[in-house]
């Protein structure tokens, strides 16, 4: 194919500026779906809101990323990485501005719905043009760094939201604004990158693949155009890649429910704990994203050392043990609350928390790349609305400790998921995966001087 030359060493300055502007996005992610949890109880003081209405402002965004998950990431595989990379942030400059100036909650539920179809383009988007610009042997930490990002705008969420505290009442709106900044800055230098050549390759612009590889590698490239058969989004489910297309979707929704149902609500849950004090709130609960953080970043050191599989079945292996837990003490005190919170973050985002970028783009052709991510970005949003939506219904007619029964029998599945399907991709090219046979558990494990170069 050419894109060995993707493997050198002069090109991994460019590298870093793809995986950097793409972990902006998911930085703006994570900080964007998480401040509307900083932001709630300052909302909810100003506001009179039903405990119906709260859970749409707090879901909202995330239902608009199911849809534009899946749209953008068709539209990705149709037009181009580039056009959607750039569009998408525009989204996140409107409407996270909009929601500054809600006037009511359902003018903020609106534009934080538009927001989230924003934020779920760049799923798909990102990840796919960090997986097809990384060198081989890198592909998974760069990809993975995209998870940690997610986790690291999660934590400024809160630092922003105690920084702006001392605003008072109007604080929450400044706290929505800030995202909107952020995103302007992230744009323009997201103008100047190119289109990918493997996406290029695969629509028959051979030329235009070759000038782009040129010009990032200083060495002349022969492409091959491929000119593939156009997939439709049906394709995914087809008896070649339908087990796939299981392993992606599944794990992501239960790390999804687990998670979402969780983080979305800890100043929720802590605060009656710190006898009203919002400031000790945001620590408390900041605390536990800053060891969220942490797992993300030991699952990206860990991802091509140890390997995806090992990697994902630890991660749902600690999440269950910590849920479960937790379900078994029906009087905790803020001490093990914390502690056990921390612990269940740490694992999720270990491993569920950043392969979630790693495998759907590595298991499925490139022309069926984004749409395939953008698939399974959509499925893990209904497991975030659900964990979101059911939860504080089931606090209230069960009690916290068992409502996490319900976290934890979801995280188990998880586990026995990944056990069954977890494929192991360390060291392989994107288009030796892509030829081996459908089912992903029967992915060969390659040593990386046997791996076939295209």
């Amino acid at each position: 194919m050419g894109f060995e030359q993707l493997n050198g060493k002069k090109v991994q300055r460019f590298q870093r500026k793809i995986t950097a502007l793409s972990a902006a996005g998911t930085f703006l992610d994570g900080f964007d779906l998480t401040v509307i949890a900083v932001a709630m109880p300052l909302i909810l003081s100003q506001w009179q809101v039903s405990p119906v209405m709260q859970g749409l402002i707090t879901a909202s965004a995330v239902i608009g990323s199911l849809i534009g998950a899946l749209w953008f990431g068709n539209l990705t595989d149709r037009y181009g990485r580039k056009a959607m990379y750039v569009v998408d942030l525009l989204a996140f400059v409107v409407f996270a501005s909009l929601t500054a100036f809600a006037q009511d909650a359902w003018q903020l539920i609106v534009f934080r719905f538009l927001l989230g179809i924003g934020i779920g383009a760049d799923y798909p988007i990102s990840a796919t043009l960090v997986s097809e610009f990384s060198a081989t042997k890198s592909r998974g930490r760069h990809t993975a760094y995209l998870g940690a990002m997610w986790f690291i705008g999660a934590v400024a969420a809160y630092v922003v939201g105690l920084l702006l505290l001392p605003l008072g009442p109007v604080a929450w709106r400044y706290m929505l604004l800030v995202g909107a900044l952020f995103a302007l800055v992230v744009f323009f230098f997201r103008v100047t990158l190119p289109e990918s050549p493997r996406w290029l390759a695969a629509n028959g612009r051979k030329e235009e693949a070759e000038r782009i590889m040129f010009s990032i590698t200083g060495q002349k490239v022969m492409v091959e155009a491929q000119e593939q058969t156009k997939y439709r989004l049906r394709e995914v489910f087809s008896p070649s890649l339908i087990k796939r297309t299981a392993f992606v979707c599944g794990f992501w929704f239960c790390y999804a429910v687990a998670y979402y149902g969780i983080s979305m609500y800890t100043p929720s849950i802590l605060k009656p704990f710190m006898n009203g004090s919002q400031t000790l709130t945001y620590i408390g609960s900041g605390t536990i994203s800053i060891l969220g953080l942490a797992g993300a970043i030991i699952g990206s050191m860990l991802v091509e050392k140890i390997g995806r599989r090992p990697l994902i079945i630890t991660s749902f292996l600690g999440l269950s043990l910590a849920l479960i837990i937790l379900t078994l003490n029906a009087q905790p005190t803020i001490a093990f609350l914390i502690a056990l919170f921390s612990f269940a973050v740490l694992f999720a985002n270990m491993g569920g928390g950043i392969l979630n970028f790693v495998y759907p783009t590595e298991l499925f052709p490139t022309s069926i790349r984004a749409t395939a991510s953008g698939l399974a970005t959509s499925v893990s949003r209904i497991g975030s609305i659900l964990g979101i939506l059911v939860f504080p219904n089931l606090v209230a007619a069960w009690g916290t400790s068992t409502a996490l029964a319900f976290f934890a029998v979801i995280s188990v599945i998880g586990l026995v998921l990944c056990i069954a399907l977890a494929p192991e991709t360390k060291g392989m090219h994107l288009e030796a995966i892509n030829e081996t046979g459908g089912n992903a558990a029967e992915i060969p494990i390659l040593p990386d001087d046997s791996i076939p170069l295209k």
